[in-house]
């Protein structure tokens, strides 16, 4: 007897399903760690070391290579290996660029749309983030990030956020060098703090300016913060 359609494809979709995993796994570690600084710029990723590292074949670990690479994070060389990317000073604010016009228009809306339950969803972030202790960076922009996140959910605009995820890996390696000193957290704070209150008092105009306001901090900081880490940048910079 035959097996049907089902038995026959299952295995296959099975394995393809948990290579996926696997691979996603992988690249949300391997992201992280470079991101916050623990893998340096220039240093090598093996594939095979990898992925003895999380007990898996190759492939998952290529799979999560290519997409660090889509994020110009990673540069991968054929024949030669494939090494963590140093930070562009172009880059950062190209995406920034991006990522203004995107949250600005969903700010506006979210001025003019927003509920209640949502505006008070996002206050409370807000009272969470002065709630983290000093030098708890990682928990802090965490947070941060679940501000920009709800935001804008709150007005429908989840492939917006897919967006802005796929172009700010640049801006949040600066982000992560800044904090302790360049942008301090209580200014971002406030600066979430204005971007509601324009929201709440249904005032498009206050509410773009404050997140344009917002968003400019990077390219204060970035010049300190290339000057500081000459060996993490780019000769772009």
């Amino acid at each position: 007897m035959m097996p049907n359609e089902t038995e026959k494809i299952a295995p296959r979709t099975t394995r393809q399903s948990e290579s996926s995993s696997i691979s996603a796994q992988v690249y949300r570690q391997l992201r992280s760690a470079i991101i916050r600084g623990e893998i340096l710029p220039g240093e090598a990723l093996s594939e095979s070391e990898t992925a003895r590292q999380y007990s898996t074949s190759r492939q998952p670990v290529r799979e999560a290579f290519i997409k660090l690479a889509e994020e110009r994070l990673v540069s991968v060389l054929p024949q030669r290996g494939t090494f963590v990317v140093k930070i562009s000073v172009a880059e950062v604010l190209d995406a920034r660029f991006v990522r203004e016009a995107i949250e600005v228009a969903v700010t506006r809306e979210a001025a003019t749309s927003a509920t209640l339950s949502a505006i008070q969803e996002l206050r409370n972030l807000i009272e969470r983030q002065r709630a983290v202790e000093p030098g708890h960076n990682v928990e802090f922009l965490a947070l941060d990030e679940e501000f920009h996140r709800t935001l804008a959910l709150s007005v429908g605009r989840a492939h917006a956020w897919v967006v802005i995820e796929s172009i700010k890996a640049q801006m949040d390696r600066i982000r992560y060098l800044s904090l302790n000193d360049a942008t301090p957290i209580h200014l971002i704070i406030e600066q979430h703090q204005r971007i509601i209150d324009g929201i709440e008092a249904a005032d498009p105009t206050a509410a773009a300016a404050a997140m344009r306001n917002h968003l400019l901090e990077i390219t204060l900081s970035l010049p300190n913060i290339a000057a500081r880490f000459p060996e993490l940048f780019a000769t772009d910079c």
